[in-house]
């Protein structure tokens, strides 16, 4: 089996951050260890993990209880436990400056004013990989806040249905360092499905007239 992988979600814990686009990171790790059957979430780490096989890859899920601004200190704690290196941990994040539906995915980087990012890397470094999933941003600037600690909009339901389904399902590219893969994977699953050409039920003249004379024939042997 190939090396231990971490997988991490951020958001806020509790019910009433639950829908809200800061925690798409949370909705992401969800949805991959529900697909991939994980074992039941427990707490530890000052967080919620889990742990599960993708591919052959033994895997554990991690979301922070600490809040966003200390997501670190969890991440930290179970990557030092299971001495886990930044570069085999992968980071599930909200990104403001990619519209809704859309990703991308590095190998360190800075935290471009995420909270969230900027408390990993004061913990455990730069060197670990980034998932920026969408959520688009406000006209308004000065809604930024409001807007990432608000719900989901009802019209965002089909998008966000089916990219947190493509993500989980092509997970392990992911485990495989395959990222580029893994974003064109991902664009071609959110692609709007084409409409399909309407069936005709129109007969081919000749073949009416086809038809006639047979019609006439069965009719003169009566």
């Amino acid at each position: 089996m190939s090396e231990l992988r971490m997988l991490v979600g951020l958001g806020n814990p509790g019910t009433k951050y639950a829908g809200h686009r800061h925690n798409i990171g949370f909705m992401a790790v969800d949805e991959i260890v529900r697909r991939h059957r994980f074992s039941a979430w427990r707490g530890k780490f000052k967080g919620e993990f889990c742990d599960g096989v993708i591919d052959g890859v033994k895997t554990l899920a991690l979301k922070p209880q600490t809040f966003m601004n200390l997501s670190g200190q969890s991440v930290a704690a179970m990557a030092a436990f299971y001495k886990i290196p930044p570069e085999n941990i992968t980071v599930f994040y909200d990104e403001l400056d990619l519209a809704p539906g859309k990703l991308r995915v590095k190998q360190g980087g800075g935290a471009n004013g995420h909270n969230g990012l900027r408390s990993l890397d004061s913990h455990i470094g730069k060197n670990y990989w980034r998932v920026r999933l969408g959520i688009g941003r406000p006209q308004d600037r000065d809604r930024v806040t409001d807007y990432v600690l608000g719900d989901f909009a009802k019209s965002d339901a089909v998008w966000l249905e089916k990219l947190l389904a493509a993500v989980a399902e092509e997970t392990s590219l992911l485990l495989q360092n395959n990222g580029g893969m893994f974003m064109t994977n991902i664009a071609r699953a959110m692609q709007p499905e084409k409409p399909k050409k309407p069936k005709t039920l129109l007969e081919k003249p000749q073949d009416v007239a086809g038809q006639n004379k047979q019609n006439k024939k069965d009719g003169d042997g009566v």
